[in-house]
């Protein structure tokens, strides 16, 4: 173990798997050897979980690396990073551990190869505490192209909770340096679309009950735009029982936002219709340029670029404090977040702004 190692406190602001994925992404990209420390201390179930260690045994191979404590219930982990290399590599959490997260925390890393990456990623791909694939693909991939970031996600199965069983094949391209991204100028909000589906057992009847109140609650307030939230029966492509649903904004400028909810057990449909309905509003109210979990998913490829970025948010969440935190921590980024005053939102908006530590790929 490296005695340079930067030692980082697992258990600081947001506390979780966020934590994680930020810091070994950033080690494997700076080159900086880090040792994670009281890894999810204040969580019902402390330490590593399935779903994060694979997360960071897929970036320990994707830079060469070693990695020590690499265990289930492990509360200290060390990551001593190698070169990054291109390839095809598999993360299977064998669990329904989100696909999602697994590419938040390796495709930084894949972006500084020095060819395209192929990333098998296996769990779930709609599971609750992290985005939705649909998510992924429909306002994260779009927003990060700006950056000058280009992947393609083939959604192989679909897996839900408690089984998983989903598969995302990603391929990943490679760049010499991450452009800076202005996001100030919401405008005006011109499309309101989605889907809601249901899978395995679960009746056709449910995916329209969601759609229905979805529609029903935007409806109250956004009156002036034609609503299509799409019910679907997932066929083919889907692995055990699950119904949700995703609802997508988009402005005159560009921006997107989601709403979205999964259904449980004993959950009348038309709740999980309207849970996600009022997400979306609530982050299109604020007349921010991002929504709450587009917002601390931005902050590693702020703090990569060269140049200064800046966006307009709504309230700044405790993950995205956190994400700024490790950032600034182990790269030369410099974040500034300053209130923004606007009569058109209800609520206080704010700028976060980064001055960029211009990471560059020695591969390229």
């Amino acid at each position: 173990m490296d005695s340079a190692a930067l030692e980082i406190d697992g258990s600081v602001m947001e506390g979780g798997g966020q934590i994680l994925r930020v810091s070994a992404a950033l080690s494997c990209i700076t080159g900086s050897s880090i040792k994670i420390t009281k890894i999810r201390a204040g969580r019902s179930s402390p330490g590593l979980r399935p779903q994060h260690l694979s997360g960071l045994q897929l970036v320990s191979d994707l830079c060469s690396g070693s990695l020590e404590g690499g265990n289930i219930g492990s509360t200290e982990v060390s990551l001593t990073p190698g070169k990054i290399r291109s390839g095809n590599l598999t993360a299977d959490t064998q669990t329904a551990g989100s696909v999602c997260l697994l590419l938040q925390v390796a495709l930084p890393c894949a972006l500084f190869a020095d060819s395209a990456s192929q990333l098998c990623l296996k769990g779930g791909t709609n599971a609750e505490m992290a985005p939705h694939i649909d998510y992924t693909v429909k306002v994260f991939k779009p927003i990060l192209e700006r950056f000058g970031v280009h992947f393609d996600c083939d959604i192989r199965m679909r897996g839900y909770y408690p089984k998983g069983g989903g598969e995302l094949l990603v391929t990943v391209n490679p760049l010499k340096e991450l452009s800076p991204v202005v996001m100030t100028d919401r405008g005006n909000i011109t499309k309101i679309h989605g889907r809601a589906f249901v899978a395995g057992v679960l009746p056709f009847k449910l995916a329209k009950d969601m759609s229905t109140a979805a529609v029903r609650t935007i409806r109250k307030e956004i009156k002036d735009l034609y609503i299509n939230i799409q019910p679907l029966q997932e066929k083919e492509k889907a692995c055990g029982n699950g119904n949700g649903i995703i609802i997508l904004a988009e402005s005159s400028t560009g921006c997107l936002f989601a709403g979205s909810a999964l259904g449980k057990k004993g959950v009348y449909a038309d709740k999980v219709g309207i849970e996600a309905a009022e997400m979306l509003l609530r982050n299109i109210r604020h007349n921010g340029c991002v929504d709450e979990f587009l917002q601390d998913q931005l902050i590693i490829f702020m703090a990569l670029a060269k140049g200064t970025s800046r966006i307009r948010t709504g309230a700044v969440t405790l993950h995205t404090q956190t994400a700024i935190h490790i950032a600034e921590q182990l790269t030369q980024a410099k974040f500034t977040i300053t209130k923004s005053e606007d009569e058109l939102s209800s609520g206080v908006g704010y700028i976060i702004e980064c001055q960029g530590a211009g990471a560059s790929n020695p591969n390229l």
